[in-house]
């Protein structure tokens, strides 16, 4: 067996999911290494409107606070469900990975004007893993080892657990609003009688980022090999069967 150096492991992650999680985790360690103060990458929307900071539209989404457990809970859940949506309903459509980040950015940046949070990147967190989940919906999930579910189950399940730290759960509820609001347009809404589809990605996107129709630029890993590994949101795949199945009972 060849032996794979951490370079050619981390140029195996798909170019979004590479980006994103880089981008928090230098961001945590120069606040930690005090670089740059967590004063200066807030969502202020006054000192982005009135003084033209308009990089903290971006750096509130990129600081989940000082290394911890809720940093490396966050990044495990960032890291795992962004991969892979981009590696499943997203394969080979990078700009509409993007779109949807922007999109979910978006929405989750004119909430905050109404809501006092100071960093979003653990919503957007949610968002992901709802969308994931709501795409996956015969996948069944083990949180912990102990409690076993379906995948539409997972957000909710989140916030158990965040109410059981005593964490504030509108983080988790503003991250699976704008969740649905994607899932609804994309998903729900052009499949209703008279439905259309809404969410159109800007052609500049498509060019910039989709690879060429016969290019393969990065290579979708098997069950075994999917980023995590742990029992945190763990999932074995189940093959959809011809008629729907109830939830099991301890799920509810």
């Amino acid at each position: 067996m060849a032996h794979v150096t951490f370079q050619q492991e981390y140029m195996q992650i798909p170019p979004i999911t590479r980006a994103y999680t880089t981008a928090c985790f230098f961001t945590t360690v120069a606040v930690q290494l005090e670089v740059i103060s967590p004063f200066q990458i807030y969502y202020n929307p006054d000192l982005i409107f009135k003084q033209y900071q308009v990089w903290r539209l971006v750096t509130n989404f990129l600081f989940f606070g000082v290394f911890g457990f809720n940093f490396l809970f966050n990044m495990i859940f960032l890291y795992r469900y962004c991969r892979m949506l981009e590696e499943g309903s997203f394969r080979g459509r990078t700009g509409d990975f993007v779109f949807m980040f922007l999109l979910g950015g978006t929405v989750m940046c004119v909430v905050g004007l109404f809501v006092n949070l100071v960093f979003l990147g653990q919503a957007f967190t949610i968002m992901l893993v709802y969308i994931w989940s709501r795409r996956n919906p015969y996948i069944r999930m083990s949180f912990f080892g102990i409690l076993t579910f379906h995948a539409p189950y997972l957000p909710w399940v989140l916030i158990g657990f965040s109410v059981m730290l005593g964490n504030p759960i509108i983080v988790d509820v503003i991250g699976i609003g704008c969740g649905h609001v994607y899932y609804f347009l994309e998903d729900v809404f052009p499949e209703q009688n008279g439905g259309f589809k809404i969410v159109h990605t800007p052609r500049i996107l498509k060019y910039l980022f989709d690879p060429a129709p016969d290019s393969d630029d990065y290579v979708v890993l098997p069950e075994a090999e999917r980023p995590g590994g742990f029992a945190w949101g763990q999932g074995e795949n189940e093959n959809p069967p011809q008629e729907p199945v109830a939830p099991d009972d301890n799920a509810q």
